[in-house]
């Protein structure tokens, strides 16, 4: 009987294994599938706060969840290279823009490792650029490369006629960063993955 209730277990966990194959493989990327099961808690744990803050500064929550994913994989502890910190991996300098504007007094840079206050800082930021950029047919890629070179470089990109429309293509074989190329399709990747899914 013992043998039977093996056979029968290994049989249902075969099953299962199968199961959820399937759903990560149908998923579109079976790899943050993965993680995302094993870690949910840190991938979807700022879903709400994220909701929130695109609704606040007029964002698709999908576009800004698949930033902050590139950005920090959802560390809000996250310190870069060159000074960037928290979920949406911003400079000081940003976020004394984005404060300046809200009129936030004695503003300090270790604020940014706060989830909320980085969220803020970074969709007040992203949105800043899609209004930048708002002349051109698809204003999202100019947008990323804005968040992660400088403005003044995406305008040397764009040919240095901000108010002049360029195709998208064209504006991405201007970019001579590979890895702001990178940048842009990855994020661009992990936006379109969400809504296929039709959730964060």
């Amino acid at each position: 009987m013992s043998r039977f209730l093996f056979k029968l277990f290994f049989c249902a966990l075969v099953a299962f294994a199968a199961g959820m194959a399937y759903l990560a493989v149908r998923s579109g990327d079976p790899l943050y599938t993965l993680y995302e099961w094993i870690s949910p808690a840190r991938f979807q744990q700022y879903n709400k706060l994220i909701v929130s803050v695109a609704a606040e500064y007029h964002l698709d929550p999908m576009l800004l969840k698949a930033v902050t994913w590139r950005e920090s994989r959802f560390d809000p502890k996250k310190y870069g290279t060159a000074g960037e910190r928290g979920l949406m991996q911003l400079r000081e300098k940003a976020a004394d823009e984005w404060a300046r504007e809200r009129k936030i007094n004695n503003f300090q840079g270790d604020r940014l490792f706060d989830p909320r206050t980085n969220l803020e800082a970074g969709a007040w930021y992203l949105r800043r650029a899609l209004d930048h950029w708002e002349n051109q047919s698809d204003p999202l890629p100019f947008a990323l490369a804005e968040y992660n070179a400088g403005a003044s470089r995406v305008q040397r990109w764009a040919g240095g006629n901000e108010g002049g429309a360029i195709s998208k293509t064209d504006f991405l074989n201007r970019i001579d960063f590979r890895a702001t190329r990178n940048y842009i399709d990855s994020i661009i990747e992990r936006y379109e993955f969400y809504k296929r899914r039709g959730r964060m």
